[in-house]
């Protein structure tokens, strides 16, 4: 089990140390690569698992019911840290709630189940994902605009994957190969680019991200434990949710709390020092995922 455990992790923490080395020597402008990775290559790799022939929408409900009991589940334990710790809950709850099931979980179920693991995984980070547009970005400001969410090329391609999801359409065979290598590119290119922002950060509140680093996972892998006693989960789908579950905070967190300007700082600190404690918290995730 252990060589197993690491024979998963280790590629996923080089290419993260890698991308950490390469920004950490060269300091390169990595804002195009992230913007072509959200606006190409990701909803790509999103339309391919969920339009994929082999994915089957209806088996995966219970495990979607799942992801979205571990982001909920996690919000509710999180909100009481709110007060103890004297923080605004807009700052606090939604890195507690949405975590980097993109960066960090594709990978991770890839290496664990292969590709059924990968279109399942995708399938909770759509979920996930559309839930950070909506719940996420409305629990920061109430008053943020809902109508641009939907012009997101990931919220598009996340509509469109579950639409050919419940159809499956014929697709013709290049277009199939040509969605799937786009796809297949952003992996890889989102690992580089969490060790990039990991090279670039600036803890302003080190006490505040270990509490993050700790109460993510924590309570997503509480979560995910007591949702596989009352979901009828396969094996593969249990592993999944707790590999989902043992996550730390997403960097679009950061990203959220910049725009609205909702202490960003702090919100960095827990994004990145919870990134960082993953290595600690990703092998109990599989741990429990492949027993």
């Amino acid at each position: 089990m252990f060589v197993r455990i690491l024979g998963i992790i280790l590629p996923v923490f080089s290419v993260v140390a890698l991308g950490w080395l390469y920004a950490a020597r060269v300091k390169p402008d990595l804002s195009w690569v992230n913007r072509i990775n959200l606006a190409v290559l990701m909803p790509a790799l999103i339309f391919s698992a969920l339009a994929s022939k082999e994915f089957e929408l209806k088996a995966n409900l219970p495990l979607l019911a799942g992801s979205i009991g571990v982001v909920v589940g996690s919000g509710l334990l999180a909100w009481p840290f709110a007060k103890l710790l004297h923080l605004d809950y807009r700052t606090w709850v939604p890195p507690m709630m949405f975590n980097n099931c993109g960066n960090m979980g594709l990978p991770l179920a890839y290496l664990s189940f292969g590709q059924p693991g990968l279109s399942a995984m995708v399938t909770l980070f759509s979920v996930s994902n559309l839930a950070h547009f909506t719940l996420g970005v409305h629990i920061v400001n109430r008053d943020a605009p809902v109508a641009p969410i939907f012009r997101s090329p990931i919220v598009i391609a996340t509509f469109l994957g579950f639409t050919f999801a419940l159809a499956h359409p014929p697709l013709p065979d290049w277009l199939t190969l040509a969605t799937k290598m786009v796809g297949d590119a952003s992996i890889p290119l989102v690992l580089i680019s969490l060790g990039a922002r990991l090279a670039e950060a600036k803890f302003d509140d080190l006490r505040l991200g270990i509490l993050g680093g700790l109460v993510c996972p924590l309570t997503g892998i509480a979560i995910a434990g007591l949702l596989t006693l009352v979901l009828e989960l396969d094996p593969t789908q249990q592993g999944l949710l707790f590999i989902f579950g043992s996550l730390p905070p997403a960097v679009l967190n950061f990203m959220v709390a910049e725009q609205y300007r909702q202490e960003p700082s702090k919100v960095a600190s827990i994004v990145l020092v919870g990134n960082m404690m993953a290595v600690l918290f990703v092998p109990l995730g599989l741990s429990l995922a492949l027993h």
